[in-house]
């Protein structure tokens, strides 16, 4: 599988861009994860934030937005992350990660970086130097944690 990384301001998204955006994140978060809820969340086209994509052909296989640190109290904030489910075990989600940390790092130089990372995933995200932020809380019945990098 070879990866086509794209990373957008909201601004440069193409309508197709945002359908399969908004199609994924419905399929994985809405349907799979079993959470009602409200996924637009007026984030997704505000300030700067950028929408990193992950393509294999015409498929997206990859996804994560990062939120513009003014609009978010400082940090640029990581959400939304996704590897579509016939992608994964394949180290995409790593690929993933990597690349959004290169991207944030190239926007927004020196800021510390949040995301609120499932709970179950605090390893994961400790090996990109991720360190927890806070308590446990749950988000749509899903125990998650504030983790931050600097």
């Amino acid at each position: 599988m070879t990866i086509d990384w794209v990373c957008k301001h909201h601004s440069d998204l193409g309508k197709e861009q945002l359908y399969a955006i908004l199609r994924l994140r419905a399929e994985v978060f809405v349907v799979e994860q079993k959470c009602t809820y409200q996924d637009l969340d007026e984030q997704d086209l505000d300030g700067d934030t950028c929408h990193l994509m992950g393509w294999d052909g015409d498929r997206l296989v990859a996804y994560l937005r990062l939120l513009d640190p003014t609009s978010q109290g400082g940090d640029v904030v990581i959400g939304r992350v996704i590897v579509a489910p016939p992608a994964r075990g394949t180290g995409l989600g790593h690929e993933l990660l990597s690349q959004g940390l290169k991207q944030a790092e190239k926007h927004w130089p020196e800021i510390s970086i949040y995301l609120s990372a499932q709970a179950h995933l605090q390893a994961y995200y400790a090996r990109y130097g991720f360190v927890v932020a806070g308590e446990e809380y749950l988000e749509d019945d899903i125990p998650h944690i504030g983790m931050r990098r600097a």
